[in-house]
């Protein structure tokens, strides 16, 4: 992901390769992450948040943010190697423009780029990307790791009731229109036969006396 720092609005955003739940509450908490460090005076220009099975990394270079989730077994030398590599095509390509756009993902061409990078960094035991991890990144190893739920706080907890609270709302009508239809059933089960009776003597009486 790439956004402007000071407003939050998603410059781009690459396609995902997969798809899993962890992963859409990941890249939610990750988009709630970029607006609290618009908030924060003078935020970490790199840091790495805990979030279940991955890792989020960013780095903040001028007024843009660039984030990328991994597996948490993934290099984070490679990850930064990989943000600083998208960072500079970035800057070469839209350097005076980022301030003036309005409108959210102006930049999705750049999607293409961030496709073709990601590939080069999939695997680790790729030539470059070895030799990428032999170099001595001293800054990287000095980047702390830190559990999102330390910045998300109290905003992503209540955002976490909020769906729960749904969820719960959700389930109670489905729960209360089934129970109806139960009790509907259960009342034609139990006057059923007494209605039959009924009819029965109904058109004995009228045969009778017809």
């Amino acid at each position: 992901m790439i956004a402007r720092l000071g407003d939050g609005l998603p410059l781009c955003e690459g396609t995902d390769v997969e798809k899993s739940n962890d992963l859409d509450v990941c890249k939610r908490q990750a988009k709630t992450l970029i607006r609290k460090l618009g908030n924060t005076n003078r935020p970490e220009p790199k840091l790495s948040y805990e979030s279940g099975p991955f890792l989020v990394h960013y780095m903040i270079e001028g007024s843009v943010v660039y984030v990328v989730v991994c597996d948490r077994k993934y290099p984070k030398k490679l990850a930064f190697k990989y943000l600083d590599e998208i960072r500079q095509e970035f800057e070469n390509l839209y350097r005076g423009q980022v301030d003036t756009v309005v409108r959210p993902y102006a930049f999705i061409k750049f999607d293409t780029f961030i496709q073709k990078t990601r590939k080069l960094y999939m695997d680790t035991r790729a030539q470059r990307n070895m030799m990428k991890l032999s170099e001595e990144l001293s800054e990287v190893q000095q980047i702390m790791t830190r559990n999102i739920q330390e910045v998300l706080g109290q905003g992503e907890k209540l955002d976490h009731v909020s769906r729960l609270t749904s969820t719960l709302a959700q389930e109670s009508s489905v729960y209360s229109k089934k129970a109806k239809k139960l009790s509907r059933q259960a009342l034609i089960k139990k006057y059923t036969p007494l209605a039959v009776i009924v009819f029965i003597l109904i058109l004995v009486m009228l045969w009778r006396f017809w």
